[in-house]
């Protein structure tokens, strides 16, 4: 993606001021970087902290990519924070009006090869165990739409950095923040399917599951079995996942 030398300004101003803070308050590990494409594609991951959009817009921008997050668009409006967010291209999504209009937004950045990073929960998790939820539907629609790869991503440990609900990190004891990027999500036998609900929901799902999977992996343990939906506050039964004790996937080392 061709990005003007004002935005990438403003990016690296913006790196010049989070990367030295991220550093001292927290040490770092990124594994499977090797997944990531040159350009075009949408990362997706579990949402743990406050602190977690900023981890993962690290590691993006020191891989060699701008990062442009669907946020909210409460955080448009903040002082200072909209402001910036607004200077460098981020993507608000308006939940009210359904969300319409960011979409078109974000297709226009994937068109023009950006990498776009989406929470699919849409908030935090409320899971009792911090495992991901059930996801809304719009990263499936715009993954969908666009044909461009969905590549999943875990973050265990940033969590513990800053976790809910605190309003700032906690660097004592030092915390290592853990990313893990895994292969694109296979979605090409729904590409070419009217987008219904049962679509949109199977895509989501798979897009779910292989971020739990690659959470698997970062915190050693299996998923438990069901996904938790935080409109009923219970977790429900998930098709394709193995219950508690299943092995884990071997995902070998990056």
């Amino acid at each position: 993606m061709t990005e003007s030398a004002g935005l990438r300004a403003g990016y690296f101003a913006a790196a010049a001021a989070v990367r030295p803070t991220l550093n001292a308050i927290m040490s770092k590990e990124w594994q499977g970087r090797e997944h990531l494409p040159e350009d075009g594609f949408i990362l997706c991951a579990n949402h743990l902290s406050n602190l977690d959009p900023l981890a993962l817009g690290h590691m993006v921008y020191s891989l060699g990519y701008l990062p442009y997050f669907l946020a909210k668009a409460e955080l448009f409006q903040l002082p200072v924070v909209g402001g910036l967010l607004t200077r460098m291209r981020q993507i608000p999504v308006d939940r009210a009006r359904g969300g319409n209009e960011s979409l078109l937004t974000a297709n226009q950045v994937l068109a023009d090869g950006g990498a776009i990073i989406i929470y699919p929960e849409s908030t935090l998790t409320t899971d009792p165990d911090l495992w991901p939820m059930k996801a809304k539907t719009g990263a499936a629609r715009l993954a969908l739409e666009t044909g461009v790869p969905v590549i999943p991503v875990a973050q265990w440990g940033i969590h513990e950095v800053m976790p809910r609900p605190a309003r700032a990190p906690k660097p004592w004891p030092r915390r290592t923040g853990r990313i893990r990027i895994g292969a694109p999500v296979p979605l090409e036998d729904l590409r070419d399917s009217p987008l219904t609900r049962d679509v949109l929901d199977s895509a989501s799902e798979r897009i779910m599951s292989a971020i739990t999977g690659e959470l698997e992996v970062l915190r050693g343990e299996p998923a438990p079995s069901g996904r938790w939906n935080p409109r009923t506050a219970r977790r429900e039964p998930t098709p394709g996942r193995p219950g508690p004790g299943g092995a884990l996937p071997d995902r070998g080392t990056a």
